[in-house]
């Protein structure tokens, strides 16, 4: 009977997977397509580095404030209402484009990255549990590993599709003043694109409301007040929540940042960068699948990447912005383009991040029992640094925004390195503050 029962419960898994499968592709296609919209909102409104940085921080700060209300939403009206609703506060974002376009308004974009972050924080604290617990525990790390290749996947795509959609008329613009007409021009270009991603991200949204997902119960009691509490007396969670802070505050930079210190450089092509990070980042988590825990524990992959992540930002920010040897033994011989080194470092950084995310979600839920879900929501607003990393790097870059200062900017990466190892190597393992 039980046997039955399983065998079961795997087939009629699909189904919800496939669909999971799918809001996680849209998430990052939505998310990444803020590392070709920062430099290109930098060049059409002649943003400093922290200027631009806001374009970041005003997406990202929405988990700060919004996961929790979030939470109990989710909690009031269930998982799968909970995505539906995620996706229609996307698709309203994505139609608020069209007015900051059209006027030009710094404030007008913020507001739009704002609301873009609320339905994405939504959205995630219903999928993000969805996938750890729509099947088996054991196999919950393979399930975030695959959801994360499709998540970058789409961070790959995103930037292609922008500048294919909306930069691909504008060659020639970079390193030079633009006359209002053309920045007309090049805003007006972002319109269609939003409104055609709005109306099928509206599309979705209805196919998930009327989608065979089943429910998810939670198994703990929603009037235990203490649950937050004594989650966070676990140190491998509370830690386990400020790795994955500062992991992603370093992923946003790598994979945001590029496009803008490209433009910096002078490259032509700079909205596409980003597809470089998240490139090397499927490339990451596809060894991770292969490798954890066969040939490498989560534990080992975990040191190994923040060991990579601390050599590569020194590499980055001391390296020589006028070599492109790199590019000329890897990329030039098969056609690609001759890029100077530390633009390539800060794309390989991608591969260092791979393994953080879903090798820090088992770790620090690791014994938590009933408190897992409160840790699963808990870890989200982890997604918080994706608001902050960006902002001390534009803080950093200086007010000129000069090539140079951005180069060395990224020196701030380095102490979030060396706290994922020593969540690592210790603070995994700690079960007392004592």
């Amino acid at each position: 009977m039980e046997a039955t029962v399983s065998t079961t419960k795997k087939q009629s898994n699909f189904v919800p997977i496939a669909i999971v499968a799918t809001l996680f592709f849209i998430l990052g296609f939505a998310t990444w397509l803020n590392g070709s919209l920062m430099p290109y909102l930098k060049q059409i409104l002649d943003l400093t580095p922290l200027q631009a940085s806001l374009i970041l921080l005003s997406f990202y700060i929405a988990v700060t404030f919004t996961a929790v209300p979030s939470a109990i939403i989710i909690k009031k009206i269930g998982y799968k209402n909970g995505m539906a609703l995620g996706m229609a506060v996307m698709m309203l974002a994505g139609f608020l484009y069209v007015p900051a376009a059209k006027t030009q308004m710094f404030a007008l974009f913020l507001f739009a990255q704002l609301v873009m972050g609320i339905g994405q924080t939504l959205l995630q604290t219903a999928v993000n549990p969805y996938v750890v617990r729509i099947g088996p525990e054991e196999s919950a790390a393979a399930r975030v590993s695959v959801m994360g290749i499709l998540n970058k996947s789409a961070g790959v795509l995103a930037p292609m599709v922008f500048t294919a959609l909306i930069l691909s008329n504008f060659t020639g613009s970079v390193g030079k003043d633009l006359s209002q007409e053309e920045i007309d021009q090049m805003a007006n270009s972002l319109i269609f694109p939003y409104i055609g991603m709005a109306l099928f991200i509206g599309v979705l949204t209805m196919a998930v409301k009327f989608s065979p997902l089943p429910e998810l119960i939670d198994d703990e009691q929603a009037h235990e007040k203490d649950q937050v509490k004594a989650a966070l007396a676990r140190p491998n969670l509370a830690l386990g929540v400020l790795a994955l802070f500062v992991y992603v505050a370093i992923e946003v930079i790598a994979g945001d940042t590029i496009g803008t210190f490209a433009l910096a450089l002078g490259v032509e092509k700079y909205s596409v960068m980003t597809s470089y990070t998240m490139a090397c980042m499927v490339l990451g988590y596809a060894l991770g699948i292969l490798l954890i825990p066969r040939v490498l524990s989560q534990q080992t992959a975990l040191t190994i990447s923040a060991i990579l992540g601390c050599v590569l930002t020194l590499a980055i920010v001391f390296g020589d912005a006028q070599s492109t040897m790199i590019a000329n033994a890897l990329l030039v011989p098969f056609g690609g383009v001759a890029l100077p080194d530390p633009l390539l470092l800060i794309a390989v950084l991608g591969f260092a991040n791979a393994i953080v995310w879903p090798a820090v979600w088992p770790l620090a839920l690791s014994g938590l029992g009933k408190l897992t879900s409160v840790g699963s929501g808990l870890l989200i607003m982890g997604i918080a640094g994706g608001a902050f990393g960006p902002l001390f790097w534009g803080l950093a870059s200086g007010s000129a925004g000069t090539a140079e200062g951005q180069q060395g900017a990224y020196l701030v990466m380095l102490p979030c390195y060396l706290f994922i190892l020593f969540y690592a190597i210790k603070g995994h393992k700690m079960t007392s503050w004592k």
